[in-house]
């Protein structure tokens, strides 16, 4: 008997359009790769560096993975 795939539901932000503030707040030098390449992907270039990006799941997982070195402003 063969068995029924669902497809995935994409997950999207209660509002379209929902912005969130990010704040770079420890710099990641002793940090692992994995979260410097975190940190590169939320876009951050600068310490101390506040920059709005879209409240998506996919965001706010980056976010989770480097509560040390990123804090939510908004």
């Amino acid at each position: 008997m063969a068995r029924i795939r669902k497809k995935p539901e994409t997950v999207k932000p209660a509002v379209t359009g929902t912005k969130i503030q990010l704040k770079w707040v420890r710099s990641a030098i002793a940090s692992p790769v994995k979260h410097k390449l975190v940190v590169k992907g939320l876009g951050f270039t600068r310490l101390n560096e506040v920059i709005e990006r879209e409240d998506t799941p996919s965001i706010r997982g980056m976010v989770a993975k480097v509560p040390h070195l990123v804090e939510i402003v908004k």
